[in-house]
């Protein structure tokens, strides 16, 4: 697990988006396994996404090339958020998953196969240049869809994490003709699962989700195709946010989701009760256990 310890930082700003789709009549998001040797999560599966990077923070470039106005982008995907604090958010949104899972939330007049082959061509060895998304953006004219991307949540890191993160999370459906490729730098293997396939591969250990991924894909069993899961998208708002309360224990972590209804008091836990306590999947939860590299729910 990532070092714990005491912390004031402010959270750096990060945007993730959580990419569905549909086959076969099953309901599919997209994980990425971070790189073992990564900082924050490292191994843990997630969905595509990282910082705001200072590229993203040029409102008047990036209006240009994006398919919505400030005023809808405001009114879309702002919430209690500007027009332009939003627009960055997402502008670092369709970067990173374009960065880790090489595809592109846009297009440009025609759609045609030329394009599609010239989005694959992106950066997949070495490092990449500071600014190289702002360059090929503007020297190829592409259109962001800010419109395929619609509001999930908001999830701030824990105090006591020596990283600490404020992310936005966004849903998008995968565009037709793309494919998910990790980066095979900062993400070692992607898969598309079904949210019960996710959430059992966790629970073997086979898919370790990080905390934020578990609890969306959780939320994600409600819906069983991409139809329920878009009427839910189009009325969603950012709502509160999500900071976990962290109760570190002997090799061990306890989270307290803000639902917990212990999670703003001082809590004392019996690390050998935890295990008794494990629940399965599909039933509510408010806490996350962390033991043997997996975090796994149990009763509050």
């Amino acid at each position: 697990m990532q070092e714990i310890g005491n912390n004031s930082k402010t959270p750096k700003q990060a945007s993730t988006v959580i990419l569905a789709r549909e086959r076969l009549g099953e309901l599919q998001i997209y994980l990425l396994r971070r790189s073992g040797r990564s900082s924050f999560m490292p191994g843990n599966y997630v969905f595509p996404g990282g910082r705001v990077d200072r590229e993203d923070m040029d409102p008047g470039l990036w209006e240009g090339h994006a398919d919505m106005d400030l005023k809808e982008i405001s009114r879309r995907l702002g919430g209690e958020l500007s027009g332009e604090e939003a627009l960055v958010h997402v502008v670092a949104a369709i970067r990173e998953t374009f960065e880790e899972a090489g595809v592109f939330l846009g297009y440009r007049d025609g759609r045609g196969r030329e394009d599609l082959e010239r989005i694959c061509e992106r950066p997949m060895t070495g490092g990449l240049s500071q600014g190289w998304f702002r360059e090929w953006v503007v020297s190829g004219n592409w259109t962001l869809a800010f419109s395929w991307l619609t509001p999930w949540a908001h999830w701030i890191t824990p105090k006591l994490r020596l990283q600490r993160y404020d992310t936005r999370f966004f849903l998008a459906f995968m565009p037709d003709g793309q494919e998910c490729t990790p980066d095979a730098r900062e993400t070692t293997h992607g898969i598309w699962l079904s949210p019960e396939k996710a959430l059992k591969g966790n629970l073997r250990g086979e898919i370790p989700l990080s905390p934020p991924t578990l609890v969306t894909i959780h939320e994600l069993l409600e819906y069983s195709s991409s139809e329920e899961l878009e009427r839910e998208a189009a009325k969603r708002s950012w709502g509160n946010a999500c900071m976990p309360h962290l109760v570190p224990l002997p090799g061990e972590a306890l989270i307290l989701l803000p639902w917990d209804p212990m999670y703003n008091q001082d809590v004392e836990i019996n690390a050998g009760d935890l295990e008794k306590r494990l629940l399965p999947i599909g039933k509510p939860f408010s806490r996350l256990w962390y033991h043997d590299g997996i975090w796994r729910p149990v009763l509050d």
